[in-house]
């Protein structure tokens, strides 16, 4: 389904919410661009100089990519959807521009959910088969993988495309919900599909990846009575992508559903004219929306924890940057004659212990 709800039209007289949606959305809308802007570009900046160190992408990183690219798109736009509520629902950026709006959120919404499934396939044989795993490393079944994953979100996501603006009282609207009742009834049919394909399935296959994970970590711990770093990834792994599932998607899906509903019934004279039910419902719709934007937000998260060779990267970098500030408290070079590799002294044997016990404690 690529129809929204984030401006649904009253259809009944006294029903509309559209003071809360002019305090609501831009205020959610730019918090969401800040921090998704911050944590997209640092991130991006992250994997630049894993691909600079590596020259090349794992499967895992590969598929974070194409999320945070997705991510990207979704966090540009919102400046101009915040724009719109705050010129009182006014649209000024031209017709292309409105079609692409849309366009944008699910391919964001649903790219999201794809490539947090095929992150957890991947786990799931890292885990369980780890001989097949290390032979696809290259990344090239991955990178067919994420083709046909943009592929699935962006085909159904054109019909979006032709929904442009209208002029309703002297103003340009856009992001609009403006449907009789046949197209409503259309609409209810898609959106029964698109949260079975777009959300059920693939959380189903989430949870059950990571039963089986978590069963064969358990096991190996209790077998080698430690915790290696491989378990911490995979328990950070599941932690974040159940939190984006149950915070931002399911709200969204659920309320969905019950939005539709509740217009088909307004179509059909339900209610008694009672407002109370409808911009209670019409309320939840513009809060799950944030929600599901907000997932561009976490997903960072996602990359720091569990992306491969992320955090050493950033670890380098933050340790270059300390050996580059003045240590004197002058403001003057820490060392004016730096030793150099050979005439460093060697360590003592217990220095030599220490080094080793770091080098073993980075892996369990």
């Amino acid at each position: 389904l690529k129809v929204t709800f984030e401006n649904p039209v009253s259809r009944v007289d006294d029903c509309s919410i559209g003071d809360f949606k002019s305090r609501v959305y831009p205020a959610a809308y730019l918090s969401i661009f800040a921090f998704g802007l911050a944590g997209g570009l640092l991130s991006l900046w992250g994997f630049v100089g894993v691909w600079r160190s590596q020259r090349s992408f794992t499967p895992v990183n590969l598929f974070m990519v194409n999320l945070l690219v997705s991510d990207l798109m979704l966090v540009c736009s919102l400046p101009f959807r915040a724009t719109y509520y705050l010129m009182d629902s006014d649209w000024v950026f031209g017709d292309t521009l409105c079609r692409v709006m849309s366009y944008v959120f699910y391919i964001n919404m649903y790219g999201s959910v794809y490539f947090l499934m095929a992150l957890s396939v991947v786990r799931y044989v890292a885990i369980t088969r780890p001989y097949l795993y290390r032979q696809n490393q290259k990344g090239r079944l991955a990178a067919v993988v994420c083709c046909v994953l943009w592929l699935l979100v962006s085909l159904p996501s054109i019909p979006m495309l032709f929904s442009g603006v209208r002029v309703e009282s002297n103003k340009t609207r856009c992001l609009d919900l403006d449907l009789d009742r046949r197209q409503l009834d259309t609409i209810i049919a898609l959106n029964y599909s698109a949260t079975l394909f777009g959300f059920v399935l693939p959380f189903l296959v989430i949870s059950v990846c990571y039963v089986f994970v978590v069963h064969t970590l358990l096991r190996r711990c209790r077998a080698q009575g430690t915790r290696t770093l491989r378990y911490n990834k995979s328990c950070s792994l599941v932690a974040v992508v159940l939190l984006i599932f149950l915070a931002c998607f399911l709200p969204y899906h659920v309320v969905r559903g019950v939005f539709l509903a509740t217009e088909q019934s307004i179509c059909s004279g339900g209610f008694g004219g009672s407002c109370e039910y409808v911009n209670g419902v019409r309320r939840a719709a513009v809060v799950t929306l944030c929600l599901a934007a907000a997932n561009s937000c976490v997903d960072p998260i996602l990359y720091f924890l569990v992306a491969e060779n992320f955090q050493r990267f950033w670890q380098k970098t933050r340790r270059k940057l300390s050996q580059g500030r003045p240590q004197n408290g002058r403001g003057g070079p820490r060392e004016a004659f730096p030793l150099s590799s050979r005439a460093r002294p060697k360590p003592t044997s217990y220095g030599a212990n220490i080094q080793k016990y770091c080098v073993k404690s980075e892996y369990y």
